[in-house]
């Protein structure tokens, strides 16, 4: 007889499917489909932290080194970050919702005839080349109208990232591909993609997941509801406790295959584990924010606080910092203590020695 499926095996094939065995980056890429970024480096970057679990010996800083070798490419998906080549393949010719003025599209078509004969450009050449002047940014402030057409030319799909230097994006044309012919197989693919990557979802995370892929193919809005309906219809669902969970078809949440380690983890907050917030607390029963963002005196568990997975339960945070050198940890507990047994503490400098070893300290 089949197990039955339970909240406690869908929090293991949670943990277990998502933090598979270590594998080389280009496998781990393809695996994921998608690695969200995140500029902040507390002690490192987002996309670093999450692929530190999922790639063999891997270093803070790999994944921008290796950027021009990897099949991969930055753009936006449910949000911003790393996609393979194929996935964004699928979301181009993209058509922004902002349709640009005559006089922009002759300044894009410019600055994208001046790209293909340099081959990359940094954006001051591009400021230098052209006279666009100042234009107000997303935060009110001031910044060369030349970097917000490069990323305009980008999101559109005219140009890609060809590599970083200091962090700044550098620029190359992207090659012109025929429209994918089926706009609905092409939004299956992209469900799929999400589902495979956030899976067990409950419906309503699936829902909004689904919403998000505007940002992807805002060509297709109005086609979402019914790629939704279809992904309700052939995905594998389970009704539990009032919420209905979905995930990925061919998989078994109760299999006995889905082990889960006598290891701690600390978690980027946007990690593949804890990035929906409403199936974490589902999950783990209880609130995790990422609170960065928030005003220091009303911040509960601090600036970057990472998740700290012990086996299969998230049972706290740690905040890290590097200090002379030195790596800092400021640990919390949800039950205000941490766990007594001597494995756990073992586990836990494991982690923080391999912690140092991410950051070459």
């Amino acid at each position: 007889m089949p197990k039955t499926i339970t909240l406690d095996s869908l929090r293991r094939y949670a943990v277990a499917r998502s933090l598979f065995r270590p594998t080389t980056l280009p496998k781990a890429l393809q695996r994921l489909g998608f690695v969200q970024a995140d500029p902040i480096r507390a002690p490192a970057r987002a996309q670093d932290l999450s692929l530190r679990h999922r790639v063999r010996g891997y270093r803070a800083g790999d994944l921008e080194a290796g950027y021009p070798q990897l099949n991969v490419q930055e753009d936006f998906f449910v949000n911003y970050g790393f996609v393979t080549s194929e996935i964004q393949r699928l979301m181009h010719p993209r058509t922004a919702r902002t349709v640009w003025p005559a006089a922009r599209q002759q300044q894009a078509q410019a600055v994208l005839e001046f790209v293909q004969q340099r081959g990359v450009v940094h954006p001051r050449e591009v400021d230098a080349a052209f006279d666009h002047g100042k234009s107000k940014n997303w935060f009110g402030g001031n910044s060369n109208a030349s970097t917000q057409l490069l990323d305009g030319m980008h999101y559109r799909g005219l140009l890609r990232i060809a590599r970083r230097e200091s962090g700044v994006r550098l620029y190359a044309a992207r090659p012109v591909h025929e429209p994918p012919a089926s706009p609905e197989a092409v939004l299956d693919a992209l469900v799929d993609v999400v589902v495979h990557k956030y899976a067990p979802l409950p419906a309503r995370s699936l829902s909004e997941l689904v919403s998000h892929l505007q940002a992807a193919v805002p060509q297709w809005t109005d086609q979402r509801r019914a790629a939704l309906q279809r992904a309700r219809q052939r995905l594998p669902s389970l009704r539990l406790e009032q919420t209905t969970w979905y995930w990925p078809e061919g998989e078994n949440p109760a299999s006995l295959r889905h082990a889960v380690a006598d290891k701690v983890r600390l978690l980027a907050p946007f990690d593949p584990v804890v990035w929906d917030r409403r199936r974490f607390e589902l999950l783990w029963g209880w609130a995790y924010r990422f609170e960065a963002y928030t005003p220091a005196p009303k911040r509960v568990r601090g600036y970057y606080a990472l998740p700290l997975l012990w086996r299969d339960q998230v049972i706290g945070w740690a905040n890290l910092k590097v200090q002379d050198g030195a790596l800092r940890a400021e640990l919390g507990y949800v039950s205000g203590q941490a766990p007594r047994d001597a494995e756990f503490r073992r586990a836990l400098e494991e982690e923080l020695i391999a912690m140092k070893q991410f950051l070459a300290l």
